[in-house]
Protein backbone atom coordinates (compact mmCIF):
# COMPACT_ATOMS: atom_id res chain seq x y z
CA UNK A 1 0.00 0.00 0.00
CA UNK A 2 2.36 2.56 1.30
CA UNK A 3 6.26 1.84 0.62
CA UNK A 4 9.18 4.70 1.46
CA UNK A 5 12.30 4.21 1.64
CA UNK A 6 15.45 6.97 2.68
CA UNK A 7 12.99 9.69 2.95
CA UNK A 8 14.82 12.74 4.09
CA UNK A 9 14.06 16.40 4.12
CA UNK A 10 16.12 19.89 4.85
CA UNK A 11 14.89 23.14 5.71
CA UNK A 12 17.73 25.23 4.88
CA UNK A 13 20.71 22.99 5.84
CA UNK A 14 18.26 21.76 8.90
CA UNK A 15 17.81 17.80 9.04
CA UNK A 16 14.19 17.29 9.75
CA UNK A 17 13.93 13.43 8.34
CA UNK A 18 17.11 11.75 8.34
CA UNK A 19 16.71 8.57 5.92
CA UNK A 20 13.35 7.28 7.39
CA UNK A 21 11.77 3.89 6.09
CA UNK A 22 8.47 2.79 6.18
CA UNK A 23 5.86 0.18 4.80
CA UNK A 24 2.37 0.29 5.50
CA UNK A 25 -0.44 -2.82 4.08
CA UNK A 26 -3.74 -2.25 3.42
CA UNK A 27 -5.87 -1.52 6.16
CA UNK A 28 -3.59 -0.72 8.48
CA UNK A 29 -4.12 1.12 11.56
CA UNK A 30 -0.30 2.76 12.30
CA UNK A 31 0.24 5.13 14.70
CA UNK A 32 3.23 8.16 14.68
CA UNK A 33 3.93 9.21 18.20
CA UNK A 34 7.01 11.18 19.62
CA UNK A 35 8.13 14.69 20.81
CA UNK A 36 7.46 17.81 19.05
CA UNK A 37 10.18 18.50 16.95
CA UNK A 38 10.73 15.01 15.70
CA UNK A 39 9.56 14.95 12.25
CA UNK A 40 6.26 13.37 12.59
CA UNK A 41 4.12 16.25 10.19
CA UNK A 42 7.12 16.94 8.34
CA UNK A 43 6.73 12.80 7.47
CA UNK A 44 2.95 13.04 7.02
CA UNK A 45 3.36 15.67 4.86
CA UNK A 46 5.91 13.60 2.48
CA UNK A 47 3.86 10.48 2.53
CA UNK A 48 0.47 12.31 1.73
CA UNK A 49 2.66 14.45 -0.97
CA UNK A 50 1.94 18.01 0.25
CA UNK A 51 5.60 18.14 0.44
CA UNK A 52 8.33 16.63 -1.44
CA UNK A 53 11.45 15.07 0.36
CA UNK A 54 14.45 16.38 -0.30
CA UNK A 55 16.62 14.29 -2.99
CA UNK A 56 20.06 13.56 -2.51
CA UNK A 57 23.12 12.35 -4.63
CA UNK A 58 23.81 8.78 -4.34
CA UNK A 59 20.57 7.99 -2.13
CA UNK A 60 17.44 5.70 -3.67
CA UNK A 61 14.59 7.82 -2.18
CA UNK A 62 11.69 5.76 -2.90
CA UNK A 63 8.03 6.62 -2.35
CA UNK A 64 4.80 5.16 -3.75
CA UNK A 65 1.25 4.64 -3.17
CA UNK A 66 -0.76 1.40 -4.25
CA UNK A 67 1.96 0.90 -6.61
CA UNK A 68 2.21 4.15 -8.20
CA UNK A 69 5.65 5.89 -7.49
CA UNK A 70 5.32 9.59 -7.11
CA UNK A 71 8.34 11.47 -7.17
CA UNK A 72 8.43 11.97 -10.52
CA UNK A 73 4.97 13.24 -10.99
CA UNK A 74 5.03 16.82 -11.91
CA UNK A 75 2.48 18.92 -10.16
CA UNK A 76 -0.50 19.18 -11.95
CA UNK A 77 -0.31 14.89 -11.92
CA UNK A 78 0.54 14.56 -8.07
CA UNK A 79 -2.56 16.85 -7.06
CA UNK A 80 -5.03 14.33 -9.24
CA UNK A 81 -3.59 11.33 -7.13
CA UNK A 82 -3.75 12.92 -4.06
CA UNK A 83 -7.42 14.27 -4.59
CA UNK A 84 -8.31 10.68 -5.67
CA UNK A 85 -6.16 8.48 -3.88
CA UNK A 86 -5.82 9.99 -0.29
CA UNK A 87 -8.01 12.17 2.66
CA UNK A 88 -6.58 14.06 5.05
CA UNK A 89 -7.63 14.57 8.71
CA UNK A 90 -6.46 17.20 10.94
CA UNK A 91 -6.30 18.84 14.20
CA UNK A 92 -8.31 21.93 13.53
CA UNK A 93 -11.43 20.31 11.10
CA UNK A 94 -11.03 23.36 8.76
CA UNK A 95 -14.31 23.31 7.34
CA UNK A 96 -14.95 26.00 5.16
CA UNK A 97 -17.49 27.98 7.45
CA UNK A 98 -19.53 29.75 4.54
CA UNK A 99 -20.93 26.11 3.54
CA UNK A 100 -22.81 23.48 5.39
CA UNK A 101 -22.16 20.19 6.03
CA UNK A 102 -22.69 18.44 3.00
CA UNK A 103 -21.13 21.10 1.21
CA UNK A 104 -17.63 20.62 3.03
CA UNK A 105 -18.08 17.14 2.69
CA UNK A 106 -18.27 16.87 -1.18
CA UNK A 107 -16.08 19.61 -1.62
CA UNK A 108 -13.20 17.02 -2.70
CA UNK A 109 -15.40 15.71 -5.49
CA UNK A 110 -16.19 19.61 -6.47
CA UNK A 111 -12.82 19.88 -6.65
CA UNK A 112 -12.51 17.52 -9.51
CA UNK A 113 -15.33 19.43 -11.34
CA UNK A 114 -18.12 17.12 -10.44
CA UNK A 115 -21.72 18.84 -9.79
CA UNK A 116 -23.13 19.29 -6.08
CA UNK A 117 -26.14 17.33 -7.77
CA UNK A 118 -23.81 14.71 -8.89
CA UNK A 119 -22.24 14.17 -5.33
CA UNK A 120 -25.00 14.53 -3.04
CA UNK A 121 -25.56 10.58 -2.66
CA UNK A 122 -22.50 10.04 -1.69
CA UNK A 123 -22.47 13.10 0.30
CA UNK A 124 -25.47 12.06 2.31
CA UNK A 125 -24.36 8.36 2.71
CA UNK A 126 -21.46 9.41 4.55
CA UNK A 127 -23.66 11.47 7.02
CA UNK A 128 -25.88 8.30 7.70
CA UNK A 129 -22.67 6.83 8.51
CA UNK A 130 -21.54 9.04 10.42
CA UNK A 131 -24.80 9.64 12.33
CA UNK A 132 -25.13 13.24 10.94
CA UNK A 133 -28.33 12.92 8.75
CA UNK A 134 -30.07 15.56 10.14
CA UNK A 135 -27.26 18.56 9.84
CA UNK A 136 -26.59 18.35 6.39
CA UNK A 137 -27.86 22.12 6.16
CA UNK A 138 -26.04 22.69 8.78
CA UNK A 139 -22.99 25.31 8.57
CA UNK A 140 -19.88 24.44 11.00
CA UNK A 141 -20.42 27.10 13.59
CA UNK A 142 -23.84 25.46 14.48
CA UNK A 143 -22.29 21.91 14.82
CA UNK A 144 -20.73 20.75 17.93
CA UNK A 145 -16.49 20.37 17.70
CA UNK A 146 -17.22 16.35 17.87
CA UNK A 147 -19.90 17.08 14.91
CA UNK A 148 -17.64 19.25 13.39
CA UNK A 149 -14.67 16.39 13.41
CA UNK A 150 -17.21 13.87 12.06
CA UNK A 151 -17.91 15.93 8.98
CA UNK A 152 -14.12 15.82 8.13
CA UNK A 153 -13.51 12.30 8.35
CA UNK A 154 -16.35 12.20 5.92
CA UNK A 155 -15.16 14.54 3.77
CA UNK A 156 -11.74 12.68 3.58
CA UNK A 157 -13.86 9.56 2.61
CA UNK A 158 -15.60 11.19 -0.20
CA UNK A 159 -13.23 10.31 -2.64
CA UNK A 160 -12.96 6.79 -1.48
CA UNK A 161 -9.29 7.21 -0.37
CA UNK A 162 -7.06 4.88 -0.70
CA UNK A 163 -5.22 5.86 2.78
CA UNK A 164 -6.21 8.80 5.04
CA UNK A 165 -3.42 10.67 6.68
CA UNK A 166 -4.59 12.29 10.37
CA UNK A 167 -2.63 14.52 11.80
CA UNK A 168 -3.05 14.98 15.95
CA UNK A 169 -7.15 13.98 14.62
CA UNK A 170 -8.15 14.09 18.60
CA UNK A 171 -6.12 16.80 19.81
CA UNK A 172 -8.99 19.75 20.11
CA UNK A 173 -11.96 17.15 21.18
CA UNK A 174 -12.76 16.47 24.91
CA UNK A 175 -12.05 13.03 25.92
CA UNK A 176 -15.43 11.83 25.22
CA UNK A 177 -15.29 13.16 21.82
CA UNK A 178 -11.82 11.87 21.17
CA UNK A 179 -12.71 8.30 22.54
CA UNK A 180 -15.74 8.07 19.81
CA UNK A 181 -13.44 9.11 16.84
CA UNK A 182 -11.19 6.76 18.00
CA UNK A 183 -13.26 3.95 17.87
CA UNK A 184 -14.95 5.17 14.66
CA UNK A 185 -11.64 5.33 12.57
CA UNK A 186 -11.72 1.36 13.62
CA UNK A 187 -14.70 0.59 12.28
CA UNK A 188 -14.03 2.48 9.23
CA UNK A 189 -11.27 0.00 8.90
CA UNK A 190 -13.21 -3.10 9.76
CA UNK A 191 -16.19 -1.79 7.52
CA UNK A 192 -14.20 -0.66 4.46
CA UNK A 193 -10.82 -2.39 5.24
CA UNK A 194 -9.50 2.25 5.28
CA UNK A 195 -6.14 2.56 5.43
CA UNK A 196 -5.14 5.01 8.36
CA UNK A 197 -1.73 6.99 9.35
CA UNK A 198 -2.32 8.70 12.52
CA UNK A 199 0.11 11.32 14.05
CA UNK A 200 -0.78 11.82 17.69
CA UNK A 201 -0.08 12.78 21.64
CA UNK A 202 -2.70 10.51 22.48
CA UNK A 203 -1.63 7.35 24.32
CA UNK A 204 -4.77 5.35 24.27
CA UNK A 205 -5.33 5.81 19.88
CA UNK A 206 -1.47 5.21 19.87
CA UNK A 207 -1.60 2.06 21.71
CA UNK A 208 -5.12 0.52 19.54
CA UNK A 209 -3.59 0.79 16.17
CA UNK A 210 -1.79 -1.86 14.98
CA UNK A 211 1.42 -0.74 15.26
CA UNK A 212 2.66 2.22 17.21
CA UNK A 213 5.79 3.73 15.80
CA UNK A 214 8.30 6.25 17.81
CA UNK A 215 10.24 9.31 15.81
CA UNK A 216 13.28 10.56 17.26
CA UNK A 217 15.37 13.17 15.66
CA UNK A 218 13.89 12.04 12.09
CA UNK A 219 14.05 8.56 12.37
CA UNK A 220 12.28 5.48 13.43
CA UNK A 221 13.33 4.00 16.75
CA UNK A 222 12.83 0.49 18.00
Amino acid sequence: MIEAKNIYKFYDELPVLKGVDLSIRKGEVVSIIGASGAGKTTLLQILGTLERPSLLKNNETELSINNVSLLNLKDKALSKFRNENIGFVFQFHQLLPEFTALENICMPGLIQGKSLKSLEKRGIDLLHFFGLKNRSRHKPQQLSGGEQQRVAVARALMNHPAVIFADEPSGNLDSKNADELHHLFFRLREEFQQTFVIVTHNKDLATMADRKLIMQDGLFIP
